[in-house]
């Protein structure tokens, strides 16, 4: 276990969870996958909670707190504050139970995210976007909550929250069981920790050899750093391309119970992640939100420890922008090393670009991008140029080439500052 295992408070019926979600959640599929099985020689199960009823596992949460809630506080009516799964399993619980929700999301939430919560919820729920940041959202939806003698459901920080979402274990664990598989291994994304703490504390509790690795974000190492801290920290910036995992603070109760259950945490780069998706739509026709790719994407980590091993990788959601796939094409290209931007001080006399695509420029290289604007009575001049190769080789022989014909240029890929200012 990750750090020094202690007695959690919480007490969790997997059982009482089950039954509350039945006729509204969906038991989803435990598919081996043979492409992936093949790549790691091992089996490899996919936990498709991708294909829930609101496209992500946050719904088991939501509906297990609200549904366990006594009448007299369902009355009142329920707040949170997500602008992404668990306000869409919020959205679709309130609709089941009949009452009133009010969802605060922040005003930057795109317009197709605030039309699939309205699509859940219909007329039991009303949204309200404001503040710029997520943490002004919550702000602002805990003292609305307050101030009208509501209840708040929080994403993840919250025993029914927890157990809710240990029913993924539960369904696969009894799936296994009944074809006589015993499971080794259980990689599962972290943002809050919800999702981990409840498949985490099920293992642990009716298969406890079985290893769960937490996997998250390299920009939004929220649990990790709680674990080398001994205590959950705030981090000052993250970056959220993941979105659904990508959380400054882990809860207070899932980190107590994650640092008990968990056999690892990994961080995986967003593009690695952005790899990963484009994989299985391309392999195997699935569509997955970058949350849900992490299980996935850190496999190439753990290769050596899974050959002949049963392992199960939780797909969380599937909740994807469609706009988003040219930033995810993008940003897998720049981490495997085929897509460069540069900017290049090109001589001002005729026949300089000619010379560099001719001479410079690989038989396979291609120009994305060419952005050049000529400077009166200078002698150069600078091209901001995105270039796309075919292999991590190609590119430096393209700099090889570069320097042999004493071209001045610029890697934006290696400089964070001129690459977000300029790219």
């Amino acid at each position: 276990m990750i750090g020094t295992p202690e007695i959690s408070a919480s007490v969790l019926d997997f059982d009482s969870a089950t039954k509350r979600l039945e006729g509204v959640v969906l038991k989803t599929p435990l598919q081996l996958n043979l492409n992936l099985s093949r790549r790691y020689h091992c089996n490899v199960y996919l936990k498709r909670e991708d294909l829930q009823v609101v496209r992500s596992y946050k719904l088991r949460g939501a509906f297990n707190m609200m549904s366990s809630l006594p009448d007299a506080e369902l009355k009142k009516g329920v707040v949170c504050a997500s602008a992404g799964n668990h306000a869409q399993g919020f959205a679709y619980s309130c609709k089941k139970l009949g009452i009133k929700g009010v969802i605060f999301m922040p005003v930057i939430t795109p317009k197709q995210k605030v039309n699939q919560v309205r699509m859940f919820g219909e007329q039991h729920i009303e949204i309200v976007l404001t503040g710029d940041t997520f943490d002004d959202c919550a702000a602002t939806a805990k003292e609305f909550t307050l101030e009208n003698a509501m209840v708040f459901i929080p994403p993840f920080d919250h025993d029914k929250i927890i157990e809710g979402q240990g029913t993924v274990a539960q369904e696969i664990h009894e799936d296994l069981q009944a074809a006589g598989i015993s499971l080794d291994y259980v990689f599962v994304p972290v943002g809050g920790g919800g999702l981990a703490a409840g498949v985490g504390r099920y293992y642990k509790t009716f298969s406890p050899k079985t290893k769960i690795i937490g996997v998250e974000p390299e920009g939004a190492p929220s649990m990790t750093e709680a674990l080398k801290a001994g205590h959950p920290v705030t981090l000052a910036n993250i970056e959220r391309f993941v979105d659904g995992a990508a959380v400054k603070r882990i809860g207070d109760k899932t980190f107590s119970i994650c640092r008990e259950v968990l056999d690892g945490m990994k961080l995986v780069a967003e593009g690695k992640v952005c790899t990963t998706i484009l994989k299985l739509y391309n392999e195997d026709a699935i569509v997955v939100e970058p949350a849900g790719a992490l299980s996935i994407a850190v496999l190439d980590d753990y290769a050596d420890e899974i050959k002949g091993k049963n392992i199960v990788c939780v797909v969380s959601g599937s909740n994807n922008d469609i706009d988003r796939m040219q930033e995810i094409k993008e940003r897998s290209l720049q981490y495997e090393g085929l897509k460069h931007y540069m900017l290049i001080s090109f001589a001002q006399r005729p026949g300089a670009l000619k010379e560099f695509v001719n001479k410079v420029l690989g038989p396979t290289d291609d120009i994305t991008r060419f952005e050049y604007m000529q400077k009166t009575n200078k002698e150069n001049g600078p091209a901001l140029v995105g270039v796309e190769v075919q292999s991590r080789q190609d590119y430096h022989l393209l700099v090889d080439r570069m320097h042999e014909y004493q071209i001045r240029f610029t890697e934006l890929n290696k400089n964070d500052t001129l690459f977000g200012y300029l790219v």
